[in-house]
């Protein structure tokens, strides 16, 4: 019973002193093994491992690719367009034994804390350099290139490798909000204001080669209208000219007719001739004939006879032949002007 007694303790002890010297290495992370703060292992393969008890402690550092927001800061492109920037960073833990060696016992938030100055530092150190429209733009990508490349050696210190840099949002400060906004409208209205100028440019040199085209056409369609009514006028002359040279009785007559046509409407009241007026000589002879031209044809006839009888003894007159005598001597009665 005693010997049981003893033995028990022995067991447990031994056991637990077993138990305390082995632990399990997972496949998502690496151990250092420690003896009084000094590194004498690294256990990278995942599975069983032993260390000796009480003497030797185990540190897991996480293996996996790790993601760290950089808290937004201000910067202050080429330009001074101050702006601010939002960006996280990728790394992963390359050297457990470097890592150990930089942050101590502070382990990952240490080390956190350390990479965030040094990709603080290097963002606004390359974003100073550029201006804000180059940050802004789509081939900011490069500007992010740049950022990691700089501060890859300042991490492999810490023992860890920056696999990643990505700016997030770039937004102005709260304070510079309304006057960006007031210089953007009064370059966009200025911008607006000169297409308009350069609007009305166009415009007023297009009027002006319409109008001065307008009056090119219209200037040439006048010169060939007057070509064409001073041809016309031309035939127009030559006809009257042969009508006239064909017939001069007829055109006289014809003459007279349009004269009337044109005198005699019905907004004429009245018309104010002298009494020797030759106007209605046509409507003062009964057969249709000037009376000067049918005097001058009777003079004509009365000559002709005379010249074929001159040796004939004068007839005495008659009473129808003095009628018709007094009937051609005598003037018609001239119009008063109430036609």
């Amino acid at each position: 019973m005693r010997k049981t007694t003893f033995i028990l303790p022995v067991v447990v002890v031994a056991i637990a002193v077993a138990l305390s010297s082995m632990f399990i290495v997972d496949e998502r992370e690496r151990a250092l093994v420690l003896q009084f703060g000094r590194v004498v292992d690294v256990k990278e393969e995942p599975g069983l491992a032993f260390k000796i008890p009480l003497f030797q402690q185990v540190v897991r550092y996480d293996d996996r690719i790790l993601s760290r927001d950089i808290e937004p800061l201000e910067v202050t492109p080429l330009d001074d367009r101050r702006l601010v920037v939002d960006a996280f960073a990728r790394y992963r833990i390359s050297d457990v034994i470097r890592f150990r060696q930089a942050v101590g016992a502070g382990g990952i938030a240490a080390a956190e804390s350390r990479l965030d100055s040094i990709l603080r530092a290097e963002t606004r150190e390359v974003l100073g350099s550029v201006t804000s429209n180059d940050i802004l733009s789509s081939d900011r990508a490069a500007l992010m290139l740049r950022i990691r490349n700089s501060a890859i050696a300042a991490a492999r210190a810490l023992g860890v490798d920056i696999i990643d840099v990505r700016l997030q949002s770039t937004d102005l400060p709260t304070q510079n909000l309304a006057a960006t906004f007031d210089r953007m409208r009064a370059e966009r209205e200025r911008e607006a204001t000169d297409e308009r100028a350069r609007g009305n440019e166009a415009a007023q040199r297009i009027r002006a080669q319409a109008d001065r085209t307008v009056v090119e056409l219209v200037s040439e369609a006048q010169r060939e209208a007057e070509i064409v009514r001073g041809e016309a006028d031309a035939l127009r002359n030559n006809i009257f000219a042969e009508a006239f040279g064909a017939d001069e009785e007829f055109f006289e007559f014809y003459r007279s007719l349009t004269a009337y046509s044109r005198a005699l409407k019905g907004g004429n009241t009245s018309m104010i001739l002298s009494p020797d007026s030759e106007f209605f000589n046509y409507l003062k002879s009964p057969s249709g004939v000037r009376p000067a031209a049918q005097q001058s044809s009777q003079q004509s006839s009365a000559a002709g006879a005379v010249e074929a009888a001159p040796q004939a003894a004068p007839a005495p007159a008659t009473t129808e032949d003095t009628t018709d005598s007094a009937a051609t001597d005598t003037p018609a009665p001239a119009s008063d002007g109430s036609n």
